[in-house]
C-alpha cells in the first residue's frame, strides 16, 4: 500500500519520500497515522550511526497517535474508527524498491501494526490531547526508571537533565511524593521541571549544583536519576549522590565503552539501575491513564507542532544543531 515517510539516507539528508508498505496479515491493522512524536535524543543516535537498529536508509519515530483504517480477520478489540497509540510499523519500501529500515518507522503517514510485537498498539483514552499523548513513550521510560529503582515517600531526589525522559521522571517521583530537585542547563526546562512537580531547580550554567545540592540535602539525595545520556556528565551526577544511595542511568549512552572513576560509586557503595525501554504496556497505560486524568500536562513540553510536509527541513534542522529552542516535537500528518 502506499504511503509516504520521512526517511534519513546514510549522508544523513532527509526527505518526505513516497512508500510501499507491506499489506497487511490476518494479525494486523492499518492505522492512519494523525501525529507523531519526535525524540531527538535516540532517533538523532541512530540518524548519527551513535546506535544502530537497522542499515540506511532509514525511517525513525517510536510513538504516534491515529485511526484505525482496516484491521485483519484474525484481530479482536479493534475496529475500523479507533483511535490508537502506538510504537511500530513494518519495513517497507521506497518507490524503486530500496529496502527502508523502520527503526521503529511511525514517522510515516500510515503504519501496519502487527498485533505480536511488543512494540504494540492500544486503543487512546477518551480526553487526553493527541499531541501530548504521540508523545507517550518518554515519560513512559521515565515511569519505568522509577519504578525499577522505587523512590519512596519522602526521600530526595535528583534528576540531572530535565530534557523529555528527566521531565518524565520528575513528574512520577513528584505524584509518589518524594522532594525533586532537578538539574539543568535551560531555564526554560527548569521551568517546565517546576510545573510538572519539582521542588527546587539548578541551573548548572550559571550555579554551583554541588554547593546548592548540599544546602537542600546536607546527606545528599537518597537517589540520582541520570537522564542527559551524556557519558561526561556521569561523574557530576554520580557526585551527588549519597552514600548507599540509588543511581539511575536513565540516558541512552549508545554503542561505544563508557568511562566513569571507579572510586566515588565504589566508596559511596550505590547501587545502579539500568532501565531500558518505556516498560512496554503497563507504564504506556500509566501515563496515558495520567494525561486522561489530567494528572500529566504533557501538552506543557509541547514546543513545535511541524506539518508533515516541512518535517524533512525540521529534522536537517535539529541534525546541524540549530534547533536548541526545541523541546517536544509533534509532526502532524493530516494538515
Amino acid at each position: 500500500m502506499h504511503a509516504q515517510a520521512l526517511v534519513c539516507d546514510a549522508q544523513q539528508q532527509f526527505s518526505l519520500a513516497d512508500v510501499f508498505l507491506p499489506e497487511p496479515d490476518a494479525d494486523s491493522l492499518v492505522v492512519r497515522t494523525l501525529c507523531s512524536g519526535v525524540s531527538i535524543g535516540t532517533e538523532f543516535a541512530l540518524i548519527r550511526n551513535k546506535i544502530s537498529w537497522g542499515p540506511y536508509p532509514l525511517c525513525t519515530g517510536y510513538q504516534a497517535v491515529g485511526v484505525v483504517e482496516s484491521a485483519g480477520r484474525s484481530v479482536e478489540g479493534f475496529r475500523p474508527g479507533d483511535k490508537v497509540y502506538y510504537r511500530d510499523n513494518q519495513k517497507f519500501q521506497l518507490t524503486d524498491g530500496t529496502a527502508v529500515s523502520a527503526v521503529s518507522g511511525t514517522h510515516a503517514s500510515h503504519a501496519v501494526i502487527s498485533l505480536k510485537t511488543t512494540g504494540g498498539v492500544a486503543k487512546l483514552p477518551a480526553g487526553v490531547d493527541d499531541d501530548a499523548a504521540s508523545l507517550f513513550v518518554m515519560p513512559a521510560v521515565g515511569l519505568w526508571g522509577v519504578d525499577m529503582s522505587n523512590p519512596r515517600l519522602g526521600e530526595t531526589v535528583l534528576v540531572y537533565g530535565a530534557g523529555l525522559i528527566g521531565l518524565g521522571v520528575v513528574a512520577a517521583c513528584a505524584r509518589r511524593g518524594c522532594r525533586v530537585i532537578a538539574v539543568d542547563l535551560d531555564d526554560r526546562r527548569l521551568a517546565l521541571a517546576e510545573k510538572l512537580g519539582a521542588d527546587h531547580v539548578l541551573n548548572s550554567r550559571t550555579q554551583d549544583v554541588q554547593a546548592e545540592v548540599l544546602k537542600l540535602a546536607p546527606q545528599l539525595p537518597d537517589t540520582v536519576f541520570e537522564a542527559t545520556g551524556i557519558p561526561a556528565c556521569l561523574d557530576s551526577a554520580i557526585a551527588l549522590c549519597r552514600k548507599g544511595g540509588k543511581f539511575i542511568w536513565q540516558g541512552n549512552y549508545g554503542k561505544d565503552p563508557v568511562a566513569l572513576h571507579f572510586l566515588p560509586p565504589h566508596g559511596k557503595q550505590l547501587q545502579m539501575f539500568f532501565p531500558c525501554d518505556d516498560g512496554l504496556a503497563p507504564c504506556r497505560r500509566a501515563v496515558l491513564k495520567n494525561m486522561a486524568a489530567g494528572a500529566l500536562d504533557w501538552a506543557a513540553t509541547i514546543t513545535h507542532r511541524i506539518p508533515a510536509a516541512a518535517s524533512a527541513a525540521f529534522y536537517d534542522r535539529i541534525n546541524r544543531g540549530q534547533a536548541s529552542d526545541v523541546l517536544g516535537a509533534v509532526i502532524r500528518w493530516c494538515e
